[in-house]
């Protein structure tokens, strides 16, 4: 089969993939799709992509070989299924990778925060060793609100209860034999809100979530709380949490995504480009946020352990493979 892959940069990602999918005609992109020219992947059978690469109608009709997309991620609102399930086009995700990869990312954002370790690391480049200004609180009592109780969110709880602090979740689905065994508790999202010490988000992107934490609904939380983001950047209004971040009401924030984060690494196409205002205005707010001293962001990098990559590789050969005997792939979506 004819297989092209996008956003792949690791030379021995590619190599695994080459020396494990030896009989197929496959080819690499760095690039995300929208970045390479149609005529270099048109003959595809299947295409491979990560979060970056937007897998929307007016590429998908262009594809006339297409049978199946992958994608390197848990999330998939990068791809039109619809169109796809319409189209008899497979789609393929890598739904457990990365469980206790990013919860162990969500806690490293959370005692950065929590003990002013970004700071004091600046001062000490700097050839300063004083402390004051640094004094930070401890994790051991304060209340976890956990938005969204999937594979991510149970693993963020188990570690929560081993820091001694107290955890209320919020979820649609709710699990009450595995909160009687974690000792978490079910609340209402409002309740999460008023009553949470740190809120950490592990929900999907979609209509119902989208902006799920804005103007209205961050003016229910404690003020001092600590927000912490490694699922997807859009659950949260940046413009919003600009506004309570420079009020002061949110104490903190640790972010592995942003809204529009794909505007900061495509800053220089967007400058000058009076069509984009709205992009432009977004990269805008972004900056002002990641200026924040209480602020910590890291490049959407939660999932980027060597383990939790090779373990996305082996679900994608997987899904290959299960898609080239039986026409169906393994993690469908």
């Amino acid at each position: 089969m004819k297989i092209t892959f996008f956003d792949i940069k690791e030379e021995e990602e590619i190599s695994f993939l080459k020396k494990k999918l030896k009989k197929h005609n496959i080819q690499f992109f760095s690039e995300s799709i929208q970045e390479v020219p149609l005529e270099k992947f048109k003959d595809s059978e299947i295409i491979c992509v990560f979060i970056y690469s937007e897998v929307n109608q007016m590429i998908l009709k262009k594809l006339k070989k297409l049978k199946c997309v992958l994608t390197r991620s848990t999330g998939f609102d990068h791809i039109d299924t619809s169109f796809c399930s319409k189209n008899n086009i497979f789609v393929g995700n890598v739904p457990f990778y990365g469980e206790n990869t990013v919860a162990e990312h969500t806690f490293a954002l959370m005692l950065n925060l929590a003990r002013n370790v970004h700071k004091s690391y600046l001062r000490e480049k700097k050839g300063d060793f004083s402390i004051d200004g640094l004094r930070g609180f401890d994790l051991k009592g304060k209340t976890l609100g956990i938005l969204g109780v999937g594979h991510i969110g149970l693993h963020v709880i188990k570690m929560a209860r081993g820091f001694g602090m107290n955890v209320l979740a919020y979820d649609i689905n709710q699990n009450h034999f595995l909160s009687e065994v974690l000792h978490y508790s079910y609340a209402s999202f409002d309740e999460i809100l008023k009553q949470s010490d740190i809120i950490s988000l592990h929900m999907p992107l979609n209509t119902y979530t989208k902006h799920i934490l804005d103007d209205k609904t961050l003016s229910l939380t404690k003020k001092g709380v600590t927000i912490i983001n490694t699922s997807r950047g859009e659950l949260i209004d940046s413009q919003a949490l600009y506004t309570y971040l420079k009020s002061g009401h949110i104490g903190g924030a640790g972010l592995d995504v942003i809204e529009g984060e794909e505007h900061i690494t495509h800053e220089d196409e967007l400058i000058g480009n009076k069509e984009k205002h709205e992009e432009i205005a977004q990269l805008m707010t972004n900056k002002e946020i990641l200026k924040h001293e209480n602020v910590i962001f890291t490049p959407h990098n939660a999932f980027n352990s060597h383990e939790a990559v090779r373990r996305i590789l082996l679900a994608t050969i997987d899904n290959i493979e299960e898609f080239e005997e039986r026409k169906k792939v393994k993690y469908a979506i």
